[in-house]
């Protein structure tokens, strides 16, 4: 069900975008410079995923596909937020749970203890698919369970919701990868990549706060500003 964002607070002019190298220096600025480390922007990435999943669709139900990597515990802590809210939450997993380490580990242990029904390599259908299979460091075509969850997605004619990029789509250059998730909205972070403006794969861009300071962005010559003064979660 899509239904009309109550609170939408809009960019008024241009922002910079990155590309992914630019974007892994941020976030090695944000761990090794300033200690701000990856559980504290995951914790942040998934809280805003899943009100704008409750602002923008207003589910009863999700699916949330879920990767090993880092997109894919802020899908986890997204869950865990969407059930706390009395959402109907169930995680569908592109690897086998023993496949799950670090960050991404803990998130999914708190999941089953939550007892957040969670599946390897299969999904339900829902009000609502969170796609957070892949982020920036997408290396080649999908395969396998993630090739599949994807294809499940795009054929299963529900609104999906992208963590950061649509799954399969190269965040520098804006190529599709075969396949690539065809998001109805794409919430990414911090600032936008630059393969993401103007991509058909996108649908609506959203951007949302990590705790990202403005001065890290100062680093690589961009005035970015105070974009989240109004709200943690903005239209692009």
């Amino acid at each position: 069900m899509v239904v009309r964002v109550e609170r939408e607070v809009s960019l008024s002019g241009p922002i910079p975008a990155l590309t992914e190298k630019q974007m892994r220096e941020v976030d090695r600025v944000m761990v090794e410079d300033l200690g701000i480390e990856l559980m504290q922007m995951m914790e942040n990435a998934g809280r805003n995923l899943a009100e704008l999943a409750i602002r923008r669709f207003q589910p009863a139900e999700v699916v949330v596909l879920v990767g090993p990597g880092g997109n894919g515990g802020g899908g986890l802590v997204a869950a865990r937020h969407l059930a706390n809210r009395g959402v109907e939450v169930h995680v569908a997993l592109s690897r086998p749970v023993d496949a799950f380490e670090g960050v991404p580990a803990h998130q999914l242990a708190i999941i089953q203890k939550l007892r957040i029904p969670v599946m390897h390599g299969a999904a339900t259908g829902a009000d609502l698919i969170i796609d957070a299979l892949i982020g920036y460091s997408l290396r080649g075509d999908p395969r396998g369970d993630t090739r599949d969850l994807i294809d499940w997605a795009n054929e299963s004619g529900s609104p999906v919701l992208s963590l950061d990029t649509p799954s399969g789509l190269n965040v520098t250059t804006g190529e599709p990868a075969t396949p690539c998730v065809q998001a109805t909205a794409t919430m990414t972070l911090a600032v936008p990549k630059v393969g993401l403006l103007g991509s058909p794969q996108v649908g609506e861009l959203w951007l949302a706060d990590i705790s990202v300071p403005p001065s890290v962005y100062a680093a690589f010559g961009l005035e970015v500003g105070n974009l989240f003064a109004g709200d943690t979660i903005i239209r692009v």
